[in-house]
């Protein structure tokens, strides 16, 4: 699973956009100069971004754009979804009847790809641009989520976990 560039390229111009805006607007050509992304690009990016309520335009001389809310408020999950970019896992199309295998069944590791896009919701959800900002992302993932050790071919350890 890959997120395009539509969802990376909208996170990477909101969190220029948070660094560098503050209370003046901050126009598209001083992102795409930033961020190497071109600006036709960005256009199409930031008009589903004002839709979706996440940004501001001001027109004019001294104009561009500002967040709508707080950097500690903007939730990377709304970003993407706000360029119209679901993180998709399973093969099949939920508002489809045909199932994954296109007989109206579930393939049987459906339920696996199902959660980690979940997972991949709630862990985006949880990161706001002000994370992004103030470098808190890495190891977040692993927060209070010890994975099992692995013992000898076929076994898993738990093993045991000091809490403090």
């Amino acid at each position: 699973m890959k997120l395009s560039t539509k969802g990376r390229y909208a996170v990477m111009a909101m969190a220029d956009l948070a660094r560098f805006g503050g209370d003046r607007p901050v126009t598209l050509a001083d992102i795409a100069a930033r961020q190497e992304i071109s600006l036709s690009y960005l256009e199409q990016l930031f008009a589903r971004l004002r839709q979706g309520g996440l940004v501001t335009a001001t027109r004019g001389p001294g104009g561009g754009y500002r967040l709508t809310r707080s950097p500690q408020e903007t939730r990377v999950s709304d970003i993407i979804l706000a360029v119209d970019e679901p993180i998709k896992t399973t093969r099949c199309d939920i508002a489809s009847p045909k199932g994954c295998t296109g007989t109206q069944a579930r393939c049987l590791t459906h339920d696996l790809w199902e959660e980690l896009g979940h997972q991949i919701h709630v862990f985006l959800a949880g990161v706001s641009l002000a994370d992004i900002l103030e470098k808190r992302v890495l190891g977040r993932a692993s927060v209070g989520a010890a994975l099992p050790a692995t013992g000898p071919v076929g076994t898993v350890s738990l093993g045991s976990s000091a809490t403090s």
